[in-house]
């Protein structure tokens, strides 16, 4: 999980235990805390180490619970807080692409689930290497950083071997705009739209692709991760956003089954992709 996002985390765990340890009452132990709030032992645990992310909800109930209601709008904040921009790209890239490539890298590695939707974008977990450092130079050209693109590039392509790992599954779903977003010259996106070929059929990853042409009961937009149960990923202009709790889990995979009604797979995925290929060579 990146650095900024887990010390803010466990900053907001600290100030969770002070509360416990002041309250008007007297000092509660994390048993009786969790007793008072109906919780198991290890909810309170996990939010004052930083190990899990606390909701709005969670941060009323443990104000009041201690005896502080007064000090609910403090927490609220330090939680939009750092769940709204410590994730800033300008700050994360200030050490280069590739530690936030390592980041993410490591929480797939221990993932067996992994639910992506791209609406513009192919998805990083099946790029070509070309087709990558088209993407990542573009980001770099925007957000001003500089440095590490073939590393990035290496690391994302290594990322890739998670594919090919038995008991590991990805489920994507992609855009037809993904297929014809020209990021990269025509060239690579036709070496790009064949690799996706190659890929309909493969036993660890499950392709669908939305047709322009589908009806869709959601806006298709904001691509995002779901990594087993536990965790999102949902990338903006400005930050990456890492989501743990339960709520917005259950959101975005129902997002994700939502998109999947829309999207075709097999023989008919691969159709999209080749109308793609060929408006690339019209003659």
């Amino acid at each position: 999980m990146s650095t900024d996002y887990q010390q803010a985390r466990e900053a907001l765990g600290g100030r969770l235990r002070e509360l416990r340890f002041s309250c008007p009452e007297g000092r509660l132990t994390g048993q009786q805390l969790s007793h008072r709030l109906g919780w198991p032992n290890s909810k309170v645990s996990k939010l004052e180490n930083g190990k899990q992310t606390a909701t709005p909800e969670d941060l009323r109930a443990w104000a009041d619970a201690t005896g502080q209601p007064e000090v609910y709008p403090e927490l609220t904040a330090r939680l939009t807080g750092f769940e709204s921009h410590i994730r800033s790209w300008r700050r994360a890239l200030a050490s280069g692409f590739k530690p936030m490539h390592e980041n993410l890298s490591s929480e797939i590695e221990r993932t067996k689930d992994l639910w992506v939707w791209e609406e513009s974008v192919i998805a990083g977990m099946v790029q070509t290497p070309e087709y990558a450092r088209h993407v990542i130079t573009r980001y770099s050209q925007l957000l001003s950083a500089t440095g590490d693109i073939d590393d990035s590039v290496r690391a994302r392509m290594q990322r890739q071997e998670w594919l090919y790992r038995s008991g590991r599954k990805l489920h994507v779903l992609m855009w037809e705009a993904a297929l014809r977003s020209l990021i990269c010259p025509p060239s690579v996106l036709a070496a790009q739209l064949d690799r996706l070929t190659g890929l309909i059929g493969m036993d660890t990853v499950d392709l669908g692709i939305i047709p322009f042409t589908a009806s869709v009961k959601i806006v298709p937009a904001n691509g995002f991760w779901v990594l087993d149960d536990r965790l999102v990923v949902a990338e903006d202009w400005h930050a990456e956003i890492w989501l743990d709790d339960a709520d917005n889990i259950a959101l975005y995979t129902k997002v994700w089954r939502t998109l999947r009604e829309s999207a075709v797979y097999g023989a008919e995925a691969h159709n999209v992709i080749n109308s793609a290929r060929r408006a690339l060579n019209p003659h």
